[in-house]
């Protein structure tokens, strides 16, 4: 088990502990659970969707990094297909604070990378803010996402999000997580290079065209690939640094054993990711920065 499960393991009843430990007692557990999975636990525990995800999400949050607030939030999203996706906040010292990973955010974006193709709820243990009930709209399941927290009622982000704006405001069709592929290319045999090819031609940035991605390789030559996530208010958009970041801290990498980052982009994009991924990768201890353009 990962070490970081430790310390809140106490706090799952012995009946999810026994049914959960032949998936999360591996230290390659990838946090989240197959739709197998979920049916053989929540028939194990007398669970339906709703409880199953309240009771892990203590877990979820035992996933943040959070060295600046040492406030834990945890999310857990379902997929149409009927996984569940872990996700947790996550803070970079020496960064701005718009760099800052919200818990929302991650378990979108952990189901996005791993190639879910729509969602039907998010559970959280504190109320989404506005930024990411903005975030939130821009998916391709819309304002009847199921909104579900402890001790509350069940709503759809149409109640968190009155009288939203939105990508159909601004008569865009193509929503976050639908599949798309821009077709760009590079000359390169490198494998790693092609790896944030291949995400940056899955990025969503319908409003500047600024499509990009990234490949991470940590210690252990593992790669973790992000993809750009723009949103129509703008500011909540996700870079490919933070989509990257979100997949490797969910699969159990250190953020920190980055050996070699590649950020590949439109050389004519209308904005560019280049100087706040280097930035933050430096404060990372990343030595291995390259920039790669179409």
């Amino acid at each position: 088990m990962q070490a970081r499960f430790h310390a809140i393991w106490s706090e799952i009843t012995p009946e999810l502990q026994k049914a959960l430990l032949p998936y999360i007692g591996n230290d390659d557990f990838p946090a989240m659970l197959t739709a197998e999975q979920v049916e053989l636990i929540k028939q194990a525990c007398g669970f339906d969707d709703h409880a199953l995800e309240l009771a892990l999400l203590p877990l979820a949050a035992a996933c943040a990094i959070s060295p600046i607030s040492d406030f834990r939030v945890g999310a857990i999203v379902r997929g149409e297909s009927g996984n569940l996706y872990f996700g947790a906040n996550m803070e970079f010292i020496g960064v701005p604070l718009q760099q800052t990973v919200h818990a929302e955010q991650s378990a979108i974006t952990h189901a996005w990378l791993r190639g879910e193709k729509k969602l039907v709820s998010i559970t959280i243990n504190y109320s989404p803010c506005g930024h990411c009930r903005q975030f939130m709209n821009e998916l391709n399941s819309g304002t009847q996402l199921e909104i579900c927290l402890p001790e509350r009622p069940r709503l759809t982000l149409a109640d968190y999000l009155p009288e939203a704006f939105g990508p159909r405001d601004l008569s865009v069709t193509h929503l976050l997580l639908d599949t798309i592929h821009h077709g760009y290319q590079l000359d390169t045999e490198d494998e790693c290079v092609l790896a944030a090819l291949n995400a940056a031609n899955q990025s969503h940035a319908p409003y500047s065209q600024s499509h990009s991605g990234v490949a991470l390789i940590d210690e252990q030559n593992r790669v973790y690939t992000g993809r750009y996530a723009e949103n129509a208010a703008f500011n909540p958009s996700l870079p490919p640094l933070q989509a990257a970041l979100i997949l490797m801290n969910m699969s159990g990498s250190d953020c920190h054993s980055i050996k070699r980052a590649i950020l590949v982009e439109g050389k004519n994009g209308q904005l560019s990711h280049w100087n706040a991924t280097e930035s933050t990768l430096n404060f990372l201890g990343c030595k291995q920065i390259e920039h790669h353009t179409f």
